[in-house]
């Protein structure tokens, strides 16, 4: 793969990070509950780290990318896609969050599986398994709470 691939690559997955920051940044500004504002908040920075760290690959293509898939619980899948609203309950938040998060995985694996070129399927993986990370975490914290029907 020569440069402007990757570069498009690259550009192309910022472009998705900055729009999930400007999605949850929306969400959050119609939360009346201070918790799930602080939660689609702290997702924003967490795609703000997510474009930081892309824009770093820009710069130079490191051997090996320091990203580890992680156990996926498949809690996502269950659910349907919650209405952003308001009103929104912490369980439709966090399912909302966690869609959003598992259609950038699916997307990003879409593309590897598509992919020649085996380092640029790398990079794709890598990038699924950033957004894995994410929703496994939301995951992990949506079980670890309860379940919505305690909320």
């Amino acid at each position: 793969m020569n440069r402007a691939e990757y570069d498009t690559i690259l550009k192309d997955a910022i472009q998705s990070e900055i729009a999930a920051q400007r999605f949850y940044r929306d969400v959050a500004g119609k939360m009346k509950d201070a918790f799930l504002k602080d939660l689609f908040l702290g997702f924003v920075r967490e795609e703000k780290k997510h474009q930081e760290i892309l824009e770093g690959f820009r710069a130079v293509i490191p051997e090996k990318l320091p990203f580890d898939e992680e156990r996926d619980y498949h809690v996502a899948e269950t659910l349907p896609d919650p209405v952003v609203s308001a009103d929104m309950t912490p369980s439709d938040a966090f399912a909302l969050a966690m869609k959003k998060e598992e259609s950038a995985m699916n997307h990003y694996t879409a593309l590897a599986g598509g992919c020649t070129d085996p380092r640029q399927k790398e990079i794709f993986m890598e990038l699924a398994a950033m957004e894995r990370d994410h929703k496994q975490k939301m995951e992990s914290a949506f079980v670890d709470i309860g379940y919505p029907e305690v909320w």
